[in-house]
Parts: structure tokens; sequence; C-alpha cells
């Protein structure tokens, strides 16, 4: 791939300047700081992964470093150029794909291109080697007269990222572009991202997923500002050697188990993984508490390599603890039948294209039940059909007892939804959304009250109660759509990609409440395009091109894709395993 339009460093006597270089960079907006002297060093024909929990100042290095903002105090260069002095030429050396990348949705994908080629000052008329070059690097070149609107969200990153390197740059600055997309468009756009460094170019790839972060060559991580570290991610992970625990084959108790290793002042973190309980140890930390939990629990505990996850968290301080304390406020739930969701042929058709085709599955009181599968396969179609949302074009479907064709007003009232895009409204303020919501379920008086200082309480959303959601941190964002979810205490609750862009430790305190409604008997469907999250699931539905083609365990799912070349796979081998082998069954018939 030339579009870096360097030389590689493979093929280079002389060691090359660093890409970029950050000198004491400081960023102040009013009483808050975003950047707090932060110094390091980017280099040429490398993949820089950016980390850090929501707030930490990763989107704020990007913007600094693509001339968008300036610093406070402290001074960056990037290909040689001060990003304050040289601002113009800046924008020249660097393509900067922002996190909610700004496609005109009712512009083709070539109109798009050619867009962002006037706006980098180019001659669309004497560039059709350079957009043919860019179409067939993302894998768009069919898709040329497609409205971006109607791009799956693989494709729309794709797109974006064939717009930053519009021009060419030295240094590429991705915020965010695996959010949102599943492993297969993801796998894509790491191959990309390869022959870009590959080819000398210099890339920044920030991230709230930590297995991408484990796959770049170097990492910096930020935290409230400050740099904590800046090296090798294999450097991080092994200051956790001997650390790292699995309990094995724990089968249905293991969340009791995982709340109860949490609870161990021994215990940095820990998360459901499979059919067993995966746990760190905090630093000094003796293994004889854990040792004896396994023992009580009567299963066998073995020690497992570090992953930059554990690294992570551990840096920071270690994970939200086990329990609940939404939960804990919660009654045991009680349903007439063990089933709580089961839906048989459901399907949906938008005209003449099928987006949701003979789907049956039946969700039992309690399980947490995941909906996998690519952009664009039909889960959020079968999501909205079985919260009432959407009519089926056929089928059947029932929620907690009720049959969704004739008793949706009484079947909604018994369930929670938490939409892909929030379902919050921007013009109230955090407690009038709180407000509202509980008045849609018929809550008044003292319950009312009660319910909305329950969740005041329970979210931490006390700071924010007169601001507009848009203004809450995304964390803040999401605990409050989930709060409104839950305000009338349903027995079923539908979480659609609830974790989407939050950092490690939101989505550990998020699936700490996960597992307590479940064992109160809460019943969850949850989308996820983080497979370590799917391992959290009782069962998991991988969907694909709108039909469901897998429906088992986590581990189970992983023992399909084993090979000579995986003797171990993880979640997104499986995945990947799943859909690779529908094509073939496809193409066969």
């Amino acid at each position: 791939m030339s579009v870096a339009g360097q030389t590689s460093p493979s093929t280079m006597t002389a060691t090359p300047a660093p890409a970029v270089v950050i000198d004491g960079l400081h960023k102040q907006f009013g009483a808050l700081t975003a950047l707090r002297a932060v110094s390091a060093t980017i280099h040429t024909g490398r993949l820089t992964g950016l980390v850090g929990p929501d707030g930490a100042g990763k989107t704020t290095l990007l913007r600094i470093l693509a001339g968008l903002l300036t610093p406070s105090t402290g001074r960056a260069s990037v290909a040689g150029l001060d990003v304050v002095v040289d601002n113009d030429a800046i924008h020249h050396a660097t393509g900067y794909m922002p996190q909610r990348f700004g496609l005109y949705e009712d512009l083709s994908v070539l109109e798009n291109m050619r867009l962002y080629a006037r706006l980098r000052g180019l001659d669309t008329t004497r560039n059709a080697d350079l957009f043919a070059e860019l179409l067939e690097f993302t894998r768009l070149a069919p898709f040329t007269a497609r409205l971006a609107g109607k791009l799956s969200g693989g494709m729309k990153q794709k797109l974006g990222l064939a717009c930053a390197l519009m021009a060419r740059p030295k240094v590429l600055l991705l915020d965010e572009p695996g959010v949102g997309v599943d492993p297969v468009s993801r796998q894509d756009l790491w191959r990309m991202v390869q022959a870009l460094t590959d080819d000398g170019m210099a890339v920044v790839w920030s991230t709230a997923y930590l297995d991408e972060a484990e796959r770049c060559d170097s990492v910096l991580l930020l935290h409230e500002g400050r740099l904590l570290f800046d090296g090798p991610p294999q450097r991080l992970t092994a200051q956790l050697r001997e650390r790292s625990f699995r309990l094995e084959n724990v089968g249905a108790g293991r969340r009791a188990l995982l709340t109860a290793a949490l609870d161990l002042d021994s215990v940095s973190d820990g998360v459901i993984q499979g059919a067993g309980v995966r746990v760190v140890l905090r630093a000094g930390a003796a293994s004889n508490d854990i040792r004896a939990l396994a023992a009580q629990a009567r299963v066998e505990l073995a020690a497992v390599p570090a992953r930059f996850e554990d690294a992570f968290i551990d840096l920071l301080g270690g994970g939200p603890g086990g329990t609940s304390a939404l939960a804990e406020r919660l009654p045991p739930v009680e349903l007439d039948s063990p089933s709580a969701v089961s839906c048989r042929d459901l399907t949906k058709r938008f005209g003449d294209f099928t987006a949701t085709d003979r789907v049956s599955f039946e969700v039992r009181q309690g399980e947490i039940f995941g909906l996998l599968g690519p952009n664009g396969a039909g889960k959020s179609t079968t999501f909205k059909m079985l919260c009432g949302l959407l009519k089926p074009s056929s089928g059947q479907a029932q929620v907690a007892g009720h049959d969704l064709r004739h008793a949706t007003g009484a079947a909604k009232s018994r369930l929670g939804y938490m939409a892909q895009k929030f379902s919050l409204y921007g013009l109230l303020s955090v407690r009038q959304n709180l407000e509202f919501a509980a008045g849609v379920y018929g809550l008044d008086g003292a319950t009312r009250r009660g319910r909305i200082e329950d969740m005041i309480d329970t979210f931490d959303l006390g700071p924010w109660l007169a601001a507009a959601p848009d203004a809450l941190p995304l964390g803040h964002k999401q605990r409050l759509a989930l709060a409104c979810a839950l305000m009338h205490r349903p027995p079923v609750l539908f979480l659609d990609e609830p974790t989407s862009g939050v950092d490690p430790i939101t989505r550990r305190e998020f699936w700490t409440h996960i597992n307590g409604l479940s064992r109160r008997g809460v019943t969850i469907m949850v989308t996820t395009h983080f497979m370590d999250e799917a391992e959290y699931c009782d069962r998991v539905a991988m969907l694909y091109r709108a039909r469901l083609i897998a429906l088992d365990t986590p581990d189970q799912l992983k023992r399909r894709a084993i090979d000579s070349a995986r003797p171990d796979p993880t979640m997104e081998d499986a995945f990947i395993h799943l859909v690779e082998a529908a094509d073939l069954q496809l193409a066969a018939a």
C-alpha cells in the first residue's frame, strides 16, 4: 500500500526522525485540566495505542496534534512541524479521523470522498488514481454510489479512513475507530492500518478496546490528563507475572463466586470468562485467600498468562468491586413461566429487504443472553421487535408471558430497554429525564420520589442533575440511560450495546450491575461488539445475514473454532470462524 507515500523503515540505513514529539503538554479548559505535563515520542512506521478511561485526555491530545486545539503550555511537533507555529502545514501532514466522523449521510461514498478531497485542496479531476487506490485499499469500490447513511458501522469507518488518508499524510490520528464495529470489520481496519505502518506511516490509534491496545507496537496510557505509562504493552503486562488466575469450570455459580472473589482485599479485578472466573491479585498480595475460596467452591484454581486488560485495570487501582448497590435494592423477580423471552420464526421485512429471517430462540428467567453478529446482521431489529417497537412481518414473540401481537402495552410495562443510540431527551435535564421515565411507567408519590433518588445515588448523578444529557461524559450518559430503563424495576431488560465507547472501568461497573440483576432473577438480553463481554453471557445467539447461525454457551462456540493454528481460540476467533463457515455454506448452496 503506497498511500503513505514514504519509504519503508526496513530500507533506511539512518534512524528516521520521530513522527511526533510531545514536550510538557498542558491543556486547560477553564477550571478543567485536560492534560498535565504530557511528554512522549511517537515513531514512524509504528502503531501507537492511546489508551485511557473516559475523560483521560485522549481526544484533547489528538486534537492538539491535528492542529485543531492550541496547548495552554508546552509544545508538540508533528513531522517536524510545530502544531502552533506551523498550524496550516500541520493539516497537510496529518490525517485525522474524529470519534464521531463527519460523514455527510445524504451523500454517496464517492461524493464524500470528493468533498474531502476539495477540503484538502486537491483537484478531484486529476486524482482518479488516488481515489481508485483508496477505494481498493478500503474495499469500498463496489459501493461508491451507496449513500453514507446506508453504510454499516464498519463501512462508515472505512470511508472515514479513506477520507483521512486523502492528502497522503505522514501521521494518521484515529480517535476510537473500532467503537461500534464488529470483529470482522475490525479485522479489516487492522489489515489496513498494518499496511500503512509497513509503508512507513505513523499511526496513533485511540481505543477503549484493550485487546486492540495489546496489538499495538507501543502504548501511551493516560489517566486524568497524566501519562501513566509509555512503552510496549508487553512491558506493562509483565508487571502482573504470577498474579492472574482462573477459577475453572465454575458453571452456574460463577456470578456468585465472582462477587465473593471481588470482595477479597487481595483481589484487584475479576471477570466472568466462559464457564470460569478470571481474577487478578493486587501487587504484593498472597494467593492464600483465592486458593481458600477455590477450595470452598470445590473448583480448580489455575495460573494464567496476564493480559493487557489485567494490567490496565490494576494500574488504575483495580475494578469497582463485585456488589451492585442497584441490585441489592431490588426484590427477587418471580415469573409464572421459566421462559422470560421467546420467539418463533420471527421475521421483519422492509420492502424487498429482509432484516430478520425466521429467527427462533428462548431465554430462561435470570439468564444473561447475548446477541452477536456483524453490523447489519439484524440484532437491533430483533431487539426492537421483542420490545414492541417494531411490528414483525411474521412469526411470534412473547416477553414475560405476554404475546407481543395482542398485548404490546402489557409487555412493554414488563420490560426495560436501553437503546443503542440513547433514548434520552436532549432538551430535558438529567433530573427531568429521570422524572419523565418515572412518569411514563406510572410511578407516582413516594414511590416515584424514592426510585428517582435511588437512581441518583446508585449512578452518582447528583453533580449532573441540572445538565443536559449531551453535556455528560459518555460513562455518565450510559448510567442515566440505564437508570431510566430500570426505573420501574422490570423483570426483563434489553441492552443494545450498552457499553459501546465507554472505558474498561465503566464497563466493569455496568457488568457488576448486570450480574447482580441476573442473580435477582432479572432476565437480560444484550448485544455487544466486545467479545470478552460475550464471555460474560450464559448463552450466545449469533446472527448473520438476518439468520440465526449459532446458539450455545461461549465455551462451546469457542470449541467450534479449535484447529491446529488456534488450539485455544478466543471469542473473537469463534465469531470470525462462524461467519466464515456461514459464508462457505451459502457459497455451496
